[in-house]
């Protein structure tokens, strides 16, 4: 089998800022979980079986107790932050197992999702379904992987090093050192994508990168000043690795049989009502049958 696991909270933003809005009688924003419920019916249309989809129900963390520029929900539109519940409702009306985070996020869902999914003899391939950079840590040579849905892009072992030049386990080293504005983390001042690869390839770990740009075993352009910004900044590098490295919750997910999907509950159909989906509502059952799965 094959498991597919969903960034909802990449989802959610994808479809607000990309589709027409959609009110509700009573004046409801609903477009873009209209959209993520149509997109998640497309993959089990194209015969996926094994589904979890993760968001950020609270979009701060313990992260931000860690980093005050950490991503946060301030500036986000309110209109979007209250379709985060309501995707999670019509997610488990759906039959769809979902991770509602609090206090880890989404990412760190997905990545402990992926490592319980990917330790399991009977799973062919777990297929992580976002963009974002750090869920790269999680790929694992072909047996897990990375799927930018909307590109059509899948990233194994060797693609993860050829977007970054590093693999998947100095990925959080990397993002420490460059950066990641999604997340609100700088990085190093001078450490560009070049450079933090080219001295990763070599290192693999922050740890592991001598202070002295003398004692590296690796040559880069502006190598003394990138050596002396890592001594001075050197807690600031771990603090960002920190950030950037996901949790592994295994108690998230009992085992891959929870994500098997078995078709949507009788609420399904009042949520569809809800959002004005009710041709949502009837192709989901369609697939049910086809499936030999009923409403619950």
């Amino acid at each position: 089998m094959r498991v597919f696991l969903v960034d909802g909270t990449y989802e959610l933003f994808r479809y607000y800022f990309g589709v027409p809005p959609h009110r509700t009688a009573e004046g409801a924003e609903v477009a873009a979980t209209r959209g993520v419920l149509w997109s998640l019916l497309r993959l089990l249309d194209q015969g996926v079986t094994h589904l979890g989809v993760a968001t950020d129900h609270v979009i701060e963390s313990f992260r931000n107790r860690l980093w005050p520029g950490y991503k946060s929900s301030a500036g986000v539109d309110r209109e979007l932050l209250a379709q985060f519940g309501l995707l999670e409702l019509a997610l488990e009306a759906m039959g769809v197992a979902v991770w509602p985070m609090v206090e880890l996020e989404a990412d760190d869902a997905l990545a402990s999702a992926a490592a319980v999914a990917g330790d399991d003899p009977s799973v062919e391939q777990v297929v992580i379904c976002t963009p974002d950079k750090d869920l790269g840590q999680c790929v694992r040579d072909g047996r897990v992987v990375q799927l930018d849905r909307r590109k059509g892009v899948v990233l194994d072992e060797a693609g993860v090093t050829a977007k970054f030049g590093v693999g998947p386990a100095s990925i959080p080293d990397y993002l420490a050192l460059v950066g990641d504005s999604s997340d609100g983390y700088p990085g190093l001042p001078g450490w560009g994508a070049k450079s933090t690869a080219t001295v990763l390839a070599h290192y693999g770990r922050i740890e592991k990168i001598p202070d002295q740009a003398g004692r590296w075993q690796v040559s880069v352009r502006n190598g003394p000043a990138l050596a002396a910004t890592l001594a001075a900044h050197r807690d600031h590098a771990m603090l960002f690795k920190d950030l950037a490295t996901l949790r592994v919750e295994q108690s998230l997910l009992s085992g891959v049989g929870s994500l098997r999907w078995v078709g949507p509950t009788a609420a399904f159909a009042e949520v569809c009502d809800r959002i004005d989906a009710r041709p949502l509502a009837a192709r989901v059952a369609s697939l049910a049958r086809s499936r030999g799965a009923r409403s619950r």
